[in-house]
């Protein structure tokens, strides 16, 4: 059936839907990444957004539980040049199209996504509507114009896990009690060196399934936790998950962590990133179009090491904006901005890509080893 994008500049791109009838709106956003569909629909970084998605074929492989990396779809829409519902592949258990139909959220296929990402990339990532229902272009241009956009919206908090609980075994162990000594009676703690305080934010499955296999027992709790709860549990480190939205929003946040600097080592990936530097006094900026997909190139600067990294984010720290104590150790060589900071006294430090990849490249995992030796020091 027939579907129109209309984005807020009055631009109107066409489709058909596959996932039957309906209407929603974002902000329109696209990603380069050829595999990975179910992992970037289950990221939680995407709430509020629209997804395009720039490889032209989706849904060949189908979908199955184990690339979930959360407990549901989060992103508002989901836009494709060609869905192919004959799916092939051992693991798959069913359709993308009715996974998608499941979870109500409306999937288009048929659209010229390289114009779609050309208009992004020339117009920067802007408000839209996408619909079966209303076919009036004007309509649904005054729509988009009157929709909430990303800045100054407390997203994370939207996504976050309304209870804090221990990640036991690859399952979510929900917990009254999360005394150490009721911790360390738990299986989770057997083969553990550490115990790791989680500050979701909108995290993905695989950060947790990354730090177990490191040896840390993860207690997740939510965005709105204050620092005296995360230190109660008598952590090793605490970990900054990414998240949705604009991080200058979650000033809850931002507070935790500052009472939390200096107490324990931070690491921080993607909205943590901006969260720490928040909180050390830089400031974040709302990029034109941002960083998704699963090929951006990256410098460590320590090293002049290139990695190609999984990313997915539409702010950014600015540079000029950080204290004399933090230094830059990371830069995205498409656009020069920061991917990574740390300071130069105390055990913090951040990247804005995302090492735990799901879907990506590997090449950063070695930060999860780093976190882990720096609790250990």
């Amino acid at each position: 059936m027939k579907a129109l994008i209309a984005l807020e500049d009055g631009r109107i791109f066409e489709g058909r839907s596959f996932t039957g009838h309906g209407e929603t709106y974002g902000e329109l956003v696209f990603n380069t990444s050829m595999t990975g569909y179910q992992e970037i629909l289950t990221d939680p970084s995407y709430s509020g957004q629209i997804v395009t998605m720039t490889y032209p074929l989706i849904g060949n492989y189908g979908v199955n539980p184990e690339d979930e990396e959360s407990l549901g779809i989060h992103m508002s829409g989901f836009v494709v040049r060609e869905y192919e519902q004959d799916y092939s592949n051992w693991r798959a258990t069913g359709d993308l199209a009715g996974y998608l139909r499941r979870q109500g959220i409306l999937g288009i296929e048929q659209v010229d996504t390289r114009a779609v990402t050309r208009h992004i990339r020339l117009a920067g990532a802007m408000r839209a509507v996408m619909s079966t229902q209303d076919l009036d272009p004007n309509s649904l241009v005054k729509k988009a114009k009157s929709i909430p956009g990303l800045v100054d919206r407390d997203l994370a908090t939207e996504v976050s896990c309304r209870q804090p609980y221990v990640w036991e075994g690859g399952k979510i162990l929900r917990l009254d009690d999360l005394s150490p000594d009721r911790l360390s009676r738990l299986r989770s703690w057997e083969k553990s060196r550490f115990r790791v305080a989680i500050i979701d934010c909108g995290l993905k499955f695989n950060q947790l399934r990354l730090l177990s296999d490191r040896g840390c027992q993860c207690v997740v709790f939510p965005a709105r936790a204050e620092a005296e709860q995360l230190i109660a549990c008598k952590p090793d480190g605490v970990f900054l998950s990414n998240g949705p939205g604009d991080p200058a929003a979650v000033s809850h946040v931002i507070d935790t962590v500052k009472a939390i600097l200096g107490k324990k080592p931070i690491l921080g990936i993607c909205l943590g990133h901006q969260i720490l530097s928040l909180a050390l006094n830089g400031s974040t900026f709302k990029l034109k179009f941002g960083h998704r997909g699963g090929n951006q190139p990256v410098k460590d600067l320590d090293t002049g090491r290139i990695e190609i990294t999984a990313q997915n984010h539409g702010f950014a720290v600015d540079e000029s904006s950080l204290p004399s104590n933090v230094e830059v150790s990371h830069i995205n060589l498409n656009d020069q901005t920061v991917e990574g900071i740390r300071h130069r006294e105390l055990p913090a430090f951040s990247v804005q890509y995302h090492p735990e990849s799901a879907p990506g490249p590997h090449d950063s995992r070695y930060l999860f080893d780093r976190f882990v030796s720096m609790m250990a020091n």
